[in-house]
């Protein structure tokens, strides 16, 4: 039984990047070609030029707010708003909905949304019975799964969610070797096999997603019999990166390209440092190119112990999306961005909003080395500009603000 999927997770970091690289021009051809709305956001760009993660930076980033936008904007004359490569018809197997609501297309390729690799790191193998209580129903979560498991070799039992009762004595009569689904669904259902006095010994593992995964119930479920492991995956982009059984971070998927960037822009941050999680996708069917997901990570530093050799991040730290209402008006992350960019002395900022209803007060903390006479009024003077609002400044040290990936921070009190 081999330890990893298949010879990519174990690739040089150097074949890995170059590989990826290589195929970046191939990837934003499609999306200009194939997918009217990259057409319009990548206008003027020459695929051969992206051949680096510096040109890949300059490129704008999209964020679902604004496929959202576009995607309604677009939708009498194309449901996917231009962002789909395909169309009805043999290519296209199903259509999914997310919250928004966001239409995404499934295409035929074996393993589309390419979890099977997150479920071999889980332990699952091929002609095992996977137990799926990922919903069937609208969103694509169930088909996420189940067309990991297939192309593993594994059968499924489409569990969906709710009926706890039914869940547990499917568990019961086919016995499956471990479940697939949200965490919080898996202790409902051993509470509910516990509350009935039932065992269910041939769950022995979980691949778990869709919710946080804190180790007190990773531990709760463990003392009950299954190991559980979670992988980081969206409607939009499916697999970005997945937990092996070192447990140290989520080792990132082979298919994408993922940049942890500062909030509001599109600046890649320091390894280490939180910021949002940008996805490019090679899944030449849904070609998203610089996908802000909203969520927060950070980059761990070194390789996975299991011997896997792409970069790791931290999981799911938080959401990215800080906007906040002050005095009426409200302030974005790529505002305090673009203040700090006008002053090459600030390294990094942090804007403060304190106080309560009704007495909103602003301060911009900059991380600074040099601090040149002037410089606070200055920044004063361009907080007005660009947010039509007054706010103070406050200049410390480098180091000195939270690795937390905010950039406003809400620190009002709402008594």
């Amino acid at each position: 039984m081999s330890d990893f999927y298949d010879p990519l997770e174990t690739r040089d970091p150097a074949e890995r990047e170059r590989d990826l690289l290589a195929a970046l021009p191939k990837q934003i051809m499609q999306a200009q070609t194939a997918a009217p709305a990259f057409a319009k956001i990548l206008d003027g760009v020459k695929p051969a030029d992206v051949t680096s993660r510096e040109a890949l930076a300059r490129l704008p980033v999209t964020r679902k707010s604004e496929l959202l936008e576009l995607q309604q904007a677009g939708r009498a004359s194309d449901p996917f708003g231009g962002f789909s490569a395909i169309r009805f018809g043999p290519r296209m197997l199903r259509v999914f909905a997310s919250p928004g609501t966001i239409y995404e297309p499934e295409g035929e390729a074996r393993d589309y949304w390419r979890t099977a690799r997150a479920l071999h790191a889980a332990g699952f193998r091929s002609g095992e019975l996977v137990h799926n209580c990922f919903s069937y129903h609208m969103t694509p979560a169930g088909s996420i799964m189940e067309s990991g498991a297939r192309a593993l070799g594994c059968t499924v039992f489409a569990g969906g969610t709710g009926q706890t009762e039914q869940q547990v004595d499917a568990i019961v009569d086919l016995k499956p070797a471990g479940y697939a689904g949200t965490p919080s669904f898996l202790k409902i259902i051993l509470e509910k096999a516990a509350e009935r006095n039932v065992a269910l010994p041939s769950l022995t593992k979980a691949l778990v997603s869709g919710e946080a995964f804190p180790p007190s119930l990773r531990d709760w479920i463990a003392e009950r019999g299954v190991t559980g492991t979670q992988c980081y995956a969206t409607a939009d982009l499916g697999l970005i990166a997945y937990e092996t059984s070192a447990r140290e971070g989520l080792v990132l998927d082979e298919g994408v390209i993922v940049e942890i960037v500062r909030p509001g822009t599109g600046d890649p941050v320091p390894e280490g440092e939180v910021g949002e999680i940008v996805v490019t996708t090679l899944n030449p069917d849904y070609p998203l190119i610089r996908f802000g997901t909203g969520d927060l990570s950070a980059v761990l530093p070194g390789r996975c112990p299991t011997g896997r050799t792409n970069a790791r991040i931290k999981g799911w730290l938080g959401r990215a999306d800080q906007t906040t209402k002050v005095r009426g008006m409200f302030v974005h992350p790529g505002q305090v961005a673009s203040i700090a960019k006008r002053f090459p002395e600030v390294q990094r900022a942090r804007l403060v909003v304190a106080g309560e209803m009704g007495d909103d007060r602003m301060t911009l903390k900059l991380e600074c080395a040099d601090r040149p006479e002037g410089l606070a009024e200055r920044v004063a003077d361009a907080i007005r500009e660009h947010t039509k609002l007054r706010g103070d400044v406050e200049l410390v040290a480098p180091g000195s603000l939270p690795n937390d990936g905010k950039v406003i921070e809400d620190a009002r009190s709402y008594r």
